[in-house]
């Protein structure tokens, strides 16, 4: 792991997302070999987002990256997604996609994976569409902040949704905690959050860069959750196999709380 905690100004010089795209998301490596890690997550989103109750007019995706792979089961569930996002170069992939501009990551594959998962693999085009048309905005946000869209003020969302974000955008467990506050005051009481998180990871790497991420324990992650003001509905680690040098990620927690009606 890097010797200093990669800051978020790193992410923004030097975070390449065209690279990360090529390395994590196709469904399988150069060699063929199926990508489990996405696909596992891919499944988990799909379990998380048929939970009773996981639907609503409003999403908020917290440090969506480049991808689109977290919304496409949660689509079918919202009307309108805000997609969140750091670094500058992340927010524009993104646009780049959901504009349908040339160089655009090709999707198509995962979007087809999950489609299938759902029951209908043919469906791959309508679900891309749908996705394109219900993200509305997409904004700069900053975690760390007490209102992470600073300046922007949205209205309290019905769900939000965290894939593989916190965990590198805090480097102690007292920012995570306070990170998890933030971004949980976007949220409706009554309303949900919907995390994925990886485990016991210290870095990843790709392009020959290396990035930190906080080490983290599944009952760490559920109290920082409590701690914001949520009642855990849903939780479930995945273990991750070893022997990819990219990560020493060791699993994945699959977690759906519930805003608590009054802060206490």
């Amino acid at each position: 792991a890097p010797a200093v905690f990669t800051d978020a100004e790193v992410y923004q010089q030097s975070f390449n997302p065209q690279e990360y795209l090529k390395e994590f998301y196709n469904l399988s490596d150069s060699q063929g070999q199926p990508n489990t890690f996405l696909m596992q997550n891919l499944r988990s989103l799909l379990k998380m987002f048929s939970l009773d109750g996981l639907r609503g007019d409003t999403l908020i995706d917290v440090g969506c990256g480049p991808t689109i792979y977290q919304l496409l089961s949660a689509c079918e569930r919202f009307q309108e997604i805000i997609a969140l996002d750091y670094t500058d170069q992340n927010r524009r992939e993104l646009e780049k996609w959901l504009k349908n501009e040339a160089g655009a990551f090709d999707w198509g594959p995962v979007v087809k994976y999950v489609c299938e998962l759902e029951g209908d693999r043919e469906k791959w085009a309508e679900k891309e569409e749908k996705l394109r048309k219900k993200v509305k905005r997409v904004l700069k946000c900053d975690v760390t902040k007490a209102n992470p869209t600073d300046p922007v003020s949205l209205p309290p969302a019905d769900c939000i949704v965290s894939t593989l974000c916190l965990e590198a955008a805090c480097k102690d467990l007292a920012t995570f905690r306070s990170a998890l506050r933030n971004i949980g005051a976007l949220v409706k009481p009554g309303g949900h959050l919907v995390m994925l998180t990886v485990l016991q990871e210290t870095y990843y790497a790709f392009n020959k860069q290396v990035f930190s991420c906080l080490h983290l324990e599944r009952n760490a992650v559920e109290e920082a959750v409590e701690g914001a003001g949520f009642d855990v509905k849903f939780s479930e680690v995945q273990t991750y196999l070893p022997g990819d040098i990219r990560t020493d990620c060791e699993a994945v927690l699959s977690l759906v709380a519930r805003r608590r009606a009054s802060v206490t």
